[in-house]
């Protein structure tokens, strides 16, 4: 059986179609507008709910639609619904409005009749009232549903009404896919299509087909504004058609107003009405019959895609005399000079280059883009268009709006050699592609900038430091820094790179003396501010660190640079979370993924997801933690983001070690930690190394006596790691670290080390860590009345710092030392086990979750034997007889 295609971004109107047909199948009917702009899918709603009804085989169907020509001719919509309900032998006359219903009634025959109405806002008002009359009136005992498709409500006030609105980003995006099939669209070419769509599937269908497959691929330029879009934008400008002339003329002068404003910001009220006055354009109250919707001194369109309607439906000169009118009225300045591009009908080199000055500093960079793109528009010159085009990308880019940065570079067509185009393709790669390659167009892009423009050179250089430091490359970030003129004025960049390069080249203490130096120079510049964000994490001085982070953010904020924002909060979470103030690393890392998806930077929500998993797996549930942690690493591995990919799996293995997972823990950070092709960030993997070690002791992975020993050989690294930070915690770990792999008359000594340095360092989540292996090293040595204080103040640290699963571990620990501890989690959950002893639930726990006794004696520290002895205990005391029933005795079965 013929099915309509699939609905994409439409669940929720799936979901409520659904329910009026069971409704209807179970003998009561109801009713459900469905109201929404043309090209919204109202008509594939109803062919949808159609199939479905015909499917389930239940009962006949009306469906109704407007004929072909008849837009805006009233017509009797009655008389179409009586010719579809039986024969048609002419004229039925008129119905009563009472009739209709039992004409309904009598057309289903005892079975579920399921009327759809397709564009009931061109029916007469009659037929409207009559239909609506009829749809209030169904209910139990009267299986009839009535779907009605408008492009408004009027009339239907009252019933059940849906208002479709347009498809988010990933609907579009996987319609179009559907729509492209074999042929995907170039990204370029892709992005163009969204945005011009607006979410509208009826406009984005039309767009894509009426592009070639060179086109699509991007091997031929893409026409601008691209063709397919005639027949929605004509619906949509037919729903005003109806209106006084004097109304369409004054929602033409308000479209035309929206052409030098940000995008969002509606129009100034103020000069539509002036504009309204000039042209003798009377405005009485309502004049714009609710097409506009006014907020204080600015005026919005309701339908978004109406302001493109109505200038794509206008006459050329109409329209260009509007923006001449509006022109003239405004001061001379930019808002001017676009609305003058837009009455332009051709070339014009003067008012371009007028355009290109006004393209300057402090403008916001969304206005000088939008002046660039028009200059471009306007510029006979093939190359001069080109380069106004290269410069607009650039400003769309710094304005958050990446797509329009692509597309702009693609009507360029830049030459091969042209370095600001491949500066300008370099930074959207670093913000949405392998940084690999980002890497090597940034080089590039420098060599070939370096003769006329050294400014974007050095620019070009950084960002291609910053590709290599995100993809692990320490070679490539060296060689990068390296490239930047020694002569350099800029002193805080210079003492940057040389004291970056002196720490990665083993000479630390020069390093770390020029790196403070950009701590202390007092910069503003937000590019100075982040970098000495990254000198103070290298340093390990973590609290200089965050307050160049909160002045970078600042800086950010005040210069109107959307893209770095993602960046700053990046900085400043990361800075937050090393700091151990998750709760802070959270909110700043949630901004800042935020932005980063708002401003097109799927790099940046990489490396913010990785944050944010390494927050949850201290603060929050397994879900969390992993859909944070799955993110960052989908992300992550098609772009080469090692630092993203690396922070992500420690997340993982430390959320490992909270629930008693060692082995698991270990296995993930092994390759991370040791030498080989796999290893992980080299500016981070150090920092996983004491999570790594507090793995392998319980794991059986460290190896005492002879032979290698790769956890010792890791503890050794990280000991010469912890002579280059000045972090406080690090002491702490590394004695830690020692403790673990101490023989037993030494550790007790190493982790009193440790404790003390905790003191002076401070940071309860790691001291409480260390209070919980030290007590868990006493408990399983039979010393249990010293192991009960470590662990209780480890369970008062957890806590403290909100980190549960870290609280439930030292609460099971303290409740095995034999102290009475209230059971974590649900009551329901622990009630099954409040016969057992500490030690008896402990085990209980980790095997309804699906371990073996061989992974039960490991995470508990014990043999298999005693396993094997309380395991048979448990299941007498509990009345079970497998380890299926312990599971779901409690609430872990599958």
């Amino acid at each position: 059986m013929h099915r309509p295609l699939r609905l994409y971004g439409r669940s929720g109107e799936l979901a409520a179609l659904d329910a009026l047909l069971t409704l209807l199948h179970r003998g009561e009917g109801g009713a459900l507008v469905l109201t929404a702009p043309p090209g919204s899918g109202r008509t594939a709603l109803l062919a949808h709910a159609v199939a479905a009804h015909r499917d389930r085989g239940a009962g006949p169907v009306l469906h109704v639609v407007a004929a072909p020509g008849e837009r805006w001719v009233p017509y009797s919509g009655l008389h179409a619904l009586l010719c579809a309900a039986g024969p048609a032998p002419g004229s039925p006359g008129p119905v009563p409005r009472d009739g209709l219903l039992a004409l309904l009634r009598r057309t289903g025959g005892g079975r579920p009749l399921l009327v759809c109405v397709d564009d009931a806002h061109l029916w007469d008002p009659d037929s409207r009232a009559a239909l609506a009359f009829a749809a209030r009136r169904l209910g139990p005992g009267t299986p009839v549903a009535v779907l009605i498709a408008a492009g408004d409500e009027a009339g239907f006030a009252g019933l059940p009404a849906l208002r479709p609105g347009p498809l988010d980003d990933e609907a579009a995006a996987a319609l179009l896919d559907r729509l492209t099939g074999a042929d995907r669209a170039d990204p370029v070419v892709r992005g163009e299509l969204l945005r011009e769509a607006a979410g509208n599937p009826g406009l984005l269908t039309g767009l894509a087909a009426c592009l070639t497959p060179a086109q699509l691929a991007g091997r031929t330029p893409l026409p601008y504004p691209p063709p397919g879009g005639e027949e929605v934008l004509a619906a949509h400008a037919d729903r005003v058609g109806h209106l006084p002339a004097a109304t369409r003329a004054l929602l033409l002068i308000a479209a035309a107003a929206h052409a030098h404003e940000p995008e969002g910001a509606g129009a100034d009220l103020a000069l539509v009405h002036r504009a309204a006055a000039s042209a003798a354009v009377p405005h009485p109250p309502g004049f714009t019959a609710g097409a506009l919707r006014r907020a204080g001194d600015r005026v919005h369109f309701g339908e978004p895609l109406m302001r493109r309607a109505l200038l794509h439906r206008a006459p050329p000169d109409r329209r260009r005399a509007v923006h001449a009118l509006l022109a003239g009225l405004l001061a001379p300045g930019y808002a001017a000079l676009v609305q003058r591009a837009c009455a332009s009908p051709g070339p014009d080199a003067p008012l371009a280059a007028a355009l290109e000055a006004a393209a300057a500093p402090p403008r916001p960079h969304a206005d000088r883009a939008t002046a660039l793109a028009h200059a471009a528009a306007l510029t006979p010159d093939g190359a001069t268009r080109s380069a106004r085009l290269v410069a607009a990308a650039e400003q769309y880019r710094l304005a958050g709006d990446p797509g329009r940065a692509r597309a702009s570079l693609a009507r360029a067509a830049a030459p091969p050699g042209h370095g600001p185009a491949h500066h300008t393709r370099g930074l959207l790669a670093l913000a949405d592609g392998p940084a690999p390659d980002a890497h090597e167009t940034l080089l590039t892009a420098a060599a070939l900038l370096a003769p006329h423009d050294p400014g974007s050179a050095r620019d070009a250089l950084l960002g291609a430091a910053e590709a290599a430091w995100a993809a692990g490359d320490a070679l490539g970030y060296l060689d990068a820094l390296t490239r930047i003129p020694a002569d350099t004025a800029d002193r805080d960049l210079a003492h940057y790179r040389d004291g970056m390069c002196a720490v990665l080249r083993g000479r630390i203490g020069a390093g770390h003396r020029l790196l403070r130096r950009c701590l202390d120079s007092g910069a503003r510049d937000p590019g100075a501010l982040l970098r000495a964000g990254a000198a103070g994490l290298v340093l390990g001085d973590l609290d200089a660190a965050r307050r160049a982070g909160t002045r970078a953010l600042a800086a950010v904020h005040a210069s109107g640079a959307d893209a770095l924002l993602p960046q700053a909060l990046e900085h400043l979470a990361y800075a937050e979370l090393r700091a151990g103030r998750h709760a802070r690393a959270r909110a700043h890392a949630l901004d800042g993924l935020r932005a980063a998806r708002r401003t097109g930077r799927p790099n940046t929500a990489a490396h913010l997801h990785a944050v944010l998993a390494l927050a949850a797996s201290v603060e929050s549930g397994a879900r969390e933690y992993a859909a944070h942690a799955e993110a960052a690493l989908a992300g992550a591995a098609p772009h080469g983001l090692v630092q993203a990919e690396t922070l992500a799996t420690w997340a993982l293995a430390r959320a490992d070690l909270a629930a008693g997972r060692p082995a698991e823990a270990a296995a993930r950070l092994d390759p991370l930690v040791r030498p080989g092709p796999r290893r992980g960030h080299f500016a981070t993997r150090m920092l996983a190394v004491p999570c790594y070690v507090e793995a392998s002791v319980p794991a059986g992975r460290a190896v005492r006596g002879g032979g290698a020993d790769p956890v010792a050989e890791a503890v050794a690294e990280f000991a010469v790691w912890a002579t280059r930070t000045t972090d406080p915690q690090v002491p702490a770990q590394l004695a830690r670290c020692r403790a673990l792999l101490a023989p037993e008359s030494e550790a007790a000594g190493r982790y009193g080390e440790a404790l003390a340095h905790h003191d002076r360092a401070g940071g309860d989540f790691e001291q409480a860590r260390t209070r919980l292996l030290f007590g868990s090293w006493l408990r399983r040595r039979r010393r249990t009345r010293e192991a009960r204080e470590p662990l209780r103040d480890a369970l008062v640290g957890f806590e403290r710092c909100g980190a549960p699963a870290w609280a439930a571990r030292a609460s099971g620990e303290l409740r095995a030392a034999g102290a009475a501890v209230d059971p974590p989690g649900p009551a329901g959950a622990a009630a099954p086990l409040t016969g057992l002893t500490p030690q008896q639930a402990r085990i209980a726990r980790c095997v309804a979750e699906g371990a073996t006794n061989q992974e039960v004696a490991r995470r508990l520290s014990v043999s298999t034997r005693t396993v094997d002895h309380h395991l048979r205990n448990v299941f007498a005391a509990l009345g079970v007889r497998s380890r299926t029933e312990l599971a779901g005795l409690l609430g872990n079965g599958r």
